[in-house]
This record gives C-alpha cells, sequence and structure tokens, in this order.
C-alpha cells in the first residue's frame, strides 16, 4: 500500500504534492529553530514548493532540512506506530496542519493543507485504533520512500538536468555558504539513509 502511494506515477501525483508540504515544512520549522520568521510557503502543481522566512538567524539549517524531512517525519511516525503512540502522532500531526494554513499563501497550497487536514481528521474522530495504526503506518512508509525518490530527483538534477541547478537546495546552499553540492546531497543522503535504517531497526525490534 505504501508502495502504491508513492512509485506509481499516477498516485505519486497526487501524495507527491503532500510529500513536498513536509519537505517544505522541514525548511519553515528549521527556519524558526534559529530565530527566523517564515513569511509563507506555497505548493505548487509541479511538486516544487517554496518556504520563505527572514531574520537574522541563519538560513541554513533552514536550507538543509528541506529534502530529509519526510524521511524524518516518516521514521517518526514509524516509531509512533511501534510504541503505541498513533494518537498522540496522529493529533500533533493535525495541530501541525491547521497552524500551517496561517502561512500558506496560494490557493493550491491551501487545498493540500485541507486535504492532509481532512485526512488527518477523520482519521482521528472515525477511525478504530487499529485503522489508525495501519495508515500511520502505510503513511510513515510513504515518506520514507518519498523521501528517497526526492532525494534521487535532486541527484538527477546535479548529474543529468544542470539547467534546473536553480531548483536544488543543495546548489541554493552552495551558493550560501560556499560548500560544494556533493557534500550536502551526501548529508541528504546520510540523514534519510539514517531514517530508513532507524524505522527497519524500531520495526524489527519490536
Amino acid at each position: 500500500m505504501a508502495a502504491a502511494l508513492s512509485i506509481p506515477r499516477a498516485t505519486w501525483q497526487h501524495f507527491g504534492l503532500f510529500t513536498t508540504l513536509v519537505h517544505e515544512l522541514g525548511h519553515a520549522f528549521a527556519a524558526i529553530l534559529t530565530g527566523r520568521v517564515v513569511r509563507g510557503i506555497r505548493i505548487h502543481r509541479n511538486h516544487s514548493g517554496e518556504a520563505l522566512s527572514s531574520g537574522r538567524g541563519s538560513a541554513v539549517l533552514s536550507g538543509a532540512l528541506g529534502y530529509p524531512a519526510p524521511a524524518i517525519v516518516g521514521a517518526a511516525q514509524l516509531w509512533s506506530v511501534f510504541n503505541g503512540y498513533t494518537a498522540i502522532a496522529l493529533f500533533a500531526g493535525g495541530v501541525v496542519l491547521v497552524l500551517t494554513l496561517l502561512v500558506i499563501r496560494n490557493l493550491f497550497g491551501v487545498l493540500v493543507v485541507l486535504a492532509s487536514a481532512a485526512a488527518s481528521a477523520g482519521l482521528w474522530f472515525y477511525a478504530t485504533p487499529q485503522v489508525q495504526s495501519y495508515a500511520l503506518f502505510v503513511l510513515g512508509v510513504a515518506l520514507l520512500v518519498g523521501s528517497v525518490r526526492g532525494l534521487a530527483t535532486v541527484i538527477g538534477v546535479h548529474t543529468r538536468r544542470r539547467g534546473h541547478l536553480a531548483t536544488s537546495d543543495a546548489y541554493l546552499l552552495y551558493r550560501r555558504t560556499g560548500v560544494p553540492s556533493p557534500v550536502w546531497l551526501a548529508l541528504f543522503t546520510i540523514v534519510i539513509g539514517g531514517c530508513c535504517v532507524a524505522a527497519v531497526t524500531a520495526y524489527l525490534s519490536r
């Protein structure tokens, strides 16, 4: 089921929008952690997005947390399922989605957030604990797969489609810090890979 959400083109064109939302929320969360103010988030139909922030805090952490964010959230959701915190994870996710409405700056992005919040609310109010756990398990795995897919895409930008470098967080981080793009890509890979390993370990140690 998780693979059906994040691998086939027909379903990825929809679920990928949620992965993009998590990606942009990763930027926004990191910005807040460093003392910056989130000015707006936009989600577009082509799975691109923007998270704008300002302030004196460093923008490096914000720029670096986008691609790993779906993997981190996915691994956290799986940990919640395996340790009996499914309801808390659903509630926390729903609260984040509602708060996200305050910073979404385009209509399509609002629709993506509303659809995601509606699904979360439906599970919270109407699903049995067993269904909630299964749904969160599927979502967690799908986010992990989606994060790997996103990583493959950005690596492809640097190796085969260099005309699109301006869309790459790794390239933008290079422009901001002088640290070469491959270093940032390696960092993304390590964090995403670590999340996948942690998720598998948590599953095996249930």
